[in-house]
């Protein structure tokens, strides 16, 4: 703290020294901020500086890749053929880059003490993006709880993007930003709008049905090759960071510099990987995947790329292409083609499992019922459905039962 009160009354009294007197504050502004920067040398090694603003400090480290290297199964070139392809596709998405440039993207993670509410401090702001042939990755650093302004300051007066794309963070990491940007915003510049892919909620869609838990590590490990060695696990992050505040000594922060570079990293072939699964670009997705695109296309009204990757997986005689036929079903009810939803159906009916051939033996009957005018078939669909109901002990619904039961009434009367 000395120092610090040092510095600060060298540059009250700076514009009233003359011009030798300014090579001597000079001299002694360099020794002040040697003094305030311990471990230098360490640091440096590591690609580390101090960024100094307003009487205080924190650091930085940034790195180079070429976009020709690999992380997990893709290199990193092969972002710039999903932004290329995102911007030729002919329907909406979510995760669509159509009227970007990879040069527009910033991939975003922090690093935080893991407190409570106001008291939950980032240490770590890091970020990837793409320059020419490189993907430049910049890391701002807490040195400690009280340097916030420079943090801040260094972090924003950098960012210069269109859009960001991070894990799970429009819940957690850019939701803290703005909190703690709340507290010092007198002092640094304000906070860009940003469009923002979050690819958590991505990778929930596409993956929850073989991945227990979706961390991002595991995401890594499972879907896109990435296999960490000697990597610092991110619960232990908050305890290195107060032992550096305590000690000074840069060694554990370093392991968490480097574990927060590969989480950012992992973002790119991440958003790539996803977009190949989306546009139809990867070999080897599997016939699950494929159902999941098609879905998440229906959810959001795509309807024609839902029915042509619905078509797809429906020529098989694998469970999924039962799947793929119901969905499609929906699809073709959606646009009131009676027919060609019928006859999907009724396969679903027929050979499906619990609960779709339930679902499918209702949707015919109302069909049969309301549409075709044919009291029989519908009687005898309404029956199927019933039957299914009973077998099946994990349908517990009462008013799914009362629902048959009434429409079985119901056409029993009209038979008559």
């Amino acid at each position: 703290m000395k120092s610090m009160s040092i510095k600060n009354k060298l540059n009250r009294l700076k514009p009233h020294l003359s011009h030798e007197s300014k090579n001597i504050v000079q001299i002694n502004m360099e020794q002040v901020e040697l003094e305030d920067f311990p471990y230098r040398e360490v640091w440096e090694q590591n690609g580390v500086l101090p960024y100094y603003f307003d009487g205080d400090f924190c650091l930085i480290r940034e790195k180079e890749y070429s976009i020709y290297e690999k992380h997990g199964h893709y290199a990193f070139a092969q972002f710039y053929d999903a932004v290329e392809e995102w911007n030729s596709a002919n329907f909406q998405h979510p995760l669509s880059a159509a009227g970007h440039q990879p040069e527009h993207f910033f991939f975003f993670d922090t690093e935080t003490t893991g407190l409570g509410g106001s008291g939950n401090l980032i240490f770590i702001l890091g970020s990837a993006s793409f320059k020419g042939d490189k993907v430049h990755l910049k890391q701002h650093i807490l040195p400690h709880p009280g340097a916030e302004v420079p943090l801040y300051k260094s972090f924003l007066e950098s960012v210069d993007y269109k859009t960001m794309a991070t894990y799970n963070g429009k819940s957690f990491d850019w939701p803290q930003v703005k909190t703690r940007h709340t507290l010092i915003r007198d002092q640094v510049p304000k906070l860009p709008p940003f469009g923002h892919f979050d690819l958590y909620h991505a990778s929930r869609r596409m993956w929850k049905h073989k991945l227990e838990r979706l961390k991002l590590s595991i995401v890594e490990k499972e879907v896109l090759g990435v296999e960490r060695k000697d990597d610092l696990p991110g619960y232990l992050a908050p305890m290195i960071y107060f032992d550096y505040v305590q000690s000074k000594n840069p060694e554990g922060m370093i392991g968490i510099l480097k574990h927060n570079e590969l989480d950012i990293l992992s973002l790119i072939s991440l958003y790539t990987h996803l977009s190949f699964q989306i546009l139809g670009m990867d070999v080897e997705q599997t016939e699950k995947e494929r159902f999941e695109v098609g879905r998440w296309f229906s959810q959001i009204g795509e309807s024609a790329s839902a029915k042509k990757t619905f078509s797809e997986i429906s020529e098989g005689t694998s469970l999924d292409a039962l799947l793929a036929k119901h969905a499609l079903a929906f699809e073709y009810k959606k646009q009131k083609k009676w027919t060609e939803a019928a006859s999907l159906w009724a396969d679903v009916a027929e050979k499906g499992e619990a609960p779709r051939n339930l679902e499918a033996s209702i949707e015919l009957a109302k069909i049969y019922e309301h549409r075709e005018m044919d009291i029989k078939k519908a009687l005898q669909y309404t029956t199927l459905a019933q039957s299914i109901y009973h077998e099946d002990p994990t349908f517990q619904s009462k008013d799914l039962n009362s629902e048959i039961l009434i429409r079985l009434e119901r056409l029993n009367k009209k038979l008559k």
